[in-house]
């Protein structure tokens, strides 16, 4: 897929990503919180200054191009697909890179299992880092 594909409405493309970004980012927020895996409209409008109705739009769409899956016909719940997780973490990733750097006792060594398996295995090999 490419990672990125017109509006198809021709609308603003800016304006396009702008919504695909926001909503992967929130949805990777939320999945990583803990606040849920499948999520309606509605339940993003705390965070996005929107109707519901437009978001549901995006979400639609985020759908069609592979980022999200439907869940749940009434009310619509989308969350994200494997590809949707990879998308979403590298925007959030990109977005707060700045509060989100390395910590003390954090390993730093980039080829340690933290690093391709996650926070649990690099506390087997540095207890202390996490």
């Amino acid at each position: 897929m490419d990672d990125y594909q017109r509006p198809p409405d021709g609308g603003d493309p800016l304006d396009f990503l702008y919504w695909r970004d926001e909503i992967l980012q929130i949805l990777f927020w939320f999945r990583g919180e803990g606040l849920g895996e499948a999520v309606t409209a509605r339940e993003l409008l705390p965070f996005l200054n929107a109707e519901e109705e437009r978001v549901h739009h995006h979400l639609e769409q985020l759908a069609e191009d592979g980022y999200v899956a439907r869940v749940a016909s009434v009310p619509a719940r989308f969350q994200l697909t494997d590809w949707g997780v990879q998308e979403g973490g590298r925007r959030f990733a990109d977005e707060f890179a700045g509060l989100t750097s390395q910590a003390h006792g954090e390993c730093n060594n980039p080829n340690c299992s933290c690093k391709t398996l996650g926070p649990a295995a690099c506390a087997t090999h540095h207890p202390h880092a996490h």
